[in-house]
């Protein structure tokens, strides 16, 4: 099939494209967010420090840097369906390798799957993204997303609450805390049967993946041509020679870089900070869910006001602003309070409430990222994807932080990190040239 401009596309279409690559975006939502219980739950069965635990999002997401690049020349020859068929079926391999890691209780191998799962999902994310930015009017590219980022965080909610009940029970606090005083075979015995519990998901999560995989193969989702050019546009990028030479996308990317390490580690850490309030396991397992949902909250609001009454620019604003502000709350305001049935410090709430503000920012930034890029789009939204290894860098931040200081201090990376978006969702759209000069 040859490609198609997606403003020929009729509502019938656009619709049942927007509906498969929602169903992908659940998919990235449930693997990527279900990382939040395995990281304690990892932690405990493979004895690990913070710093460990949290090699389990390096591992994942430093798969994006790696693959994002060659993700966008795969696409590029494979087309839209073949190549988010392979991507499909490089993920079910990485879930696959769950079951020897398992039956050995060997930490790396778990690595080296959760790795494998990032490459296929980097070819995703490359195909989707751009697909979903383009496929309407520009202004109305962010409310898209956030109907995109509700199928993802709707996943996020369920991923952990499901592998939850199905790896963890009701004796488990009980035992976690005689783990100390037992034998060293009583521990390996039940360390071992512990790390087991993960074969019965991570088989059926396989085979989901590889059907998936050829469920989009031969559905009707359209070839879109992404890198369409009009003459003006083709005239004014037609000394371009680089992908470095669109200062505005680049300073995207690492605003997204900054930006998902920021949710990620929002909502991978809860538990161990709730954990550090006295909660246990079994109570503190639902707090991502919480911070999804908060975030998932944001997508409403956003597909409602944008762009009827707020502008996608003024949302990403509000969001970047109000995510500096609740930093340093978390930092800065402690005292016990109770909420929702849980006795926890407030500065967990405002945890959660990050989810709220970084709902708009991933949809605000991309359309603004791969603006004007023309021939370029398809290796700029590779770029930007190459951006989400900050989910892998940044909470080994905070675990060492954690570690050396507590697991408060460790939220401190996050100010800098609000600071940067604060300044792109201002001003560093708008740079078109390194000489600013000449902006």
């Amino acid at each position: 099939m040859g490609n198609t401009h997606a403003g020929t596309l009729r509502k019938r279409e656009v619709a049942i494209s927007l509906v498969i690559i929602g169903m992908l975006f659940f998919v990235f939502g449930f693997v990527s967010w279900v990382n939040a219980i395995l990281i304690p739950y990892f932690r405990i069965a493979c004895e690990l420090t913070h710093f460990e635990s949290y090699l389990v999002t390096f591992a994942f997401y430093i798969a994006y840097l790696v693959m994002s690049v060659p993700s966008a020349y795969l696409i590029r020859r494979l087309g839209f369906k073949k190549g988010i068929m392979a991507g499909f079926w490089v993920m079910a391999a990485g879930a696959l390798l769950f079951i020897p890691a398992a039956l050995y209780r060997t930490y790396p191998l778990f690595l080296t799957g959760l790795f494998t799962i990032g490459l296929g999902l980097a070819v995703l994310q490359t195909a989707a993204n751009p697909y979903v930015t383009i496929l309407g009017k520009p202004e109305r590219a962010a409310q898209r997303i956030s109907i995109m980022g509700i199928f993802n965080k709707g996943a996020g909610i369920i991923a952990p609450l499901v592998l939850g009940a199905v790896v963890l029970r009701a004796d488990d606090s009980a035992l976690f805390a005689q783990l100390s005083g037992m034998a060293d075979d009583v521990k390996a015995a039940f360390l071992d049967a512990l790390i087991r519990r993960v074969i019965p998901p991570y088989t059926i999560i396989t085979i989901v993946l590889f059907l998936l995989g050829l469920t989009v193969r031969y559905s009707a989702l359209p070839e879109i041509n992404t890198e369409v050019e009009n003459e003006e546009l083709a005239v004014a990028n037609a000394g371009k020679k680089s992908i470095l030479q669109f200062p505005h996308l680049i300073l995207g990317a690492v605003a997204i870089f900054l930006h998902v390490g920021t949710q990620v580690i929002a909502v991978d850490t809860i538990i161990g900070y709730a954990d550090s309030m006295g909660l246990s396991l079994q109570q503190a397992k639902v707090f991502p869910s919480f911070t999804l949902f908060a975030t998932i909250t944001g997508y409403v609001i956003g597909i409602v006001v944008i762009p009827r009454w707020v502008s996608q620019l003024h949302a990403l604003q509000f969001c970047t602003l109000l995510g500096s502000v609740l930093t340093c709350c978390i930092l800065l305001l402690q005292g016990r309070v109770q909420l929702f049935g849980y006795s926890a410090d407030i500065s967990l709430w405002f945890v959660v409430l990050l989810g709220l503000a970084n709902s708009l920012v991933w949809a605000g930034i991309w359309p603004w990222a791969l603006k004007d890029l023309g021939r370029y789009t398809k290796l700029g939204a590779s770029v930007m994807i190459m951006g989400l290894c900050g989910n892998a860098i940044l909470p080994l931040i905070y675990g060492r932080l954690a570690d050396l200081y507590s697991v408060r201090a460790g939220y401190i990376i996050l100010l800098p990190c609000y600071m940067y978006l604060v300044f792109y969702a201002f001003k560093g759209y708008r740079i078109k040239t390194w000489n600013l000069l000449k902006r």
